[in-house]
């Protein structure tokens, strides 16, 4: 089969497709024809080694954890599937393996597409959207009326944040963004839009219940005047310094410092599908690239100037 490999760790060129040999199912996986996948930040860190500490030195390696495709074996031990079904899913291997024609997925991790999503739409969502929904449902414990801070509201997860606070039920969003994507934010949901380029948030008047700095990029000292004496700040990144800040907030009284580390699973994924085929949540595609481009596609994330996703189309649908 066709995939995209690195063979060392690099800039985008290291990238390449070459014929590699199909996964080999487990029992409890799912043999997968990929359609489509997406780029996700943590996938060029990986290429560039800043996260070889745990992906290790073992190549050739195929990256990528978004995939939407057709079912076309199954495993032993697999009850919720069968061959034909079209699934989405955010793998569960540490590297990965979504850029390529076929992908091994673990049963646990898979869902239904949503039935009026394209591939192209629904690989767009499994990282993001569930990085989104856990970090606002089960890191902030959204409440209904909230009001909510979302820090890089036009990105990949920022843009499904949006949509999700509103879906579980929060009074007020406001989304942080630059200028040009001030009308897709607030078409998403967000009832105010802050432009970085003109304010800084962090001096905002408005006290949140939640912040969600999707960039990473401030902290909870940054953000305490804008937030309630009990309030939550949620960042993505996972440096050991902010886990120690989240282990000693929680033993105070006090806003709390938390970290969103995704757990794949098949529930949240379902979930998702129900509030995209209501019309609640979208998939936002900034461009689409076929896998014969990866690197281009890459180097493009890597400019860290997308708006929502940039897709990966693998195969075409019989």
């Amino acid at each position: 089969m066709k995939a995209a490999v690195i063979y060392s760790y690099g800039a985008p060129d290291v990238l390449q497709v070459a014929d590699v040999e199909q996964p080999q199912i487990k029992p409890d996986q799912l043999l997968v024809k990929v359609y489509a996948s997406s780029i996700n930040p943590v996938e060029w860190k990986m290429r560039k080694g800043i996260l070889k500490i745990l992906t290790g030195s073992k190549f050739p390696m195929i990256l990528g954890f978004d995939v939407s495709g057709e079912v076309i074996e199954t495993g032993s031990q697999v009850t919720q599937f069968k061959p034909g079904d079209l699934i989405y899913a955010r793998l569960d291997q540490l590297t990965g393996g979504a850029y390529a024609e076929y992908a091994a997925v673990s049963e646990k991790v898979a869902a239904l597409k949503p039935s009026n999503a394209t591939h192209e739409q629904a690989a767009a969502v499994p990282l993001a959207a569930m990085t989104a929904l856990q970090a606002l449902r089960d890191q902030g414990q959204l409440e209904v009326g909230q009001k909510v801070l979302i820090n890089g509201a036009s990105g990949g997860v920022g843009t499904f944040a949006v949509q999700i606070a509103k879906v579980l039920g929060a009074g007020e969003v406001t989304g942080v963004c630059g200028n040009k994507n001030i009308d897709l934010v607030q078409s998403l949901g967000a009832d105010r839009v802050i432009d970085y380029t003109q304010q800084d948030f962090t001096q905002d008047s408005a006290k949140y219940d939640i912040v969600f700095d999707v960039i990473g990029n401030r902290s909870l000292s940054d953000c305490k005047s804008v937030l309630r004496s009990q309030g939550v700040y949620i960042t993505t990144q996972p440096y050991p310094g902010n886990f120690l800040q989240s282990f000693f907030t929680s033993l105070l009284p006090g806003q709390k410092y938390k970290v969103i580390l995704l757990k794949s699973n098949s529930a949240d994924l379902s979930y998702l599908k129900e509030q995209i085929e209501a019309g609640k949540v979208r998939s936002v595609i900034d461009r689409t690239y076929p896998l014969s481009e990866i690197a281009a596609a890459h180097a493009y994330s890597e400019s860290e100037r997308t708006v929502g996703k940039v897709v990966i189309t693998i195969a075409q649908p019989i």
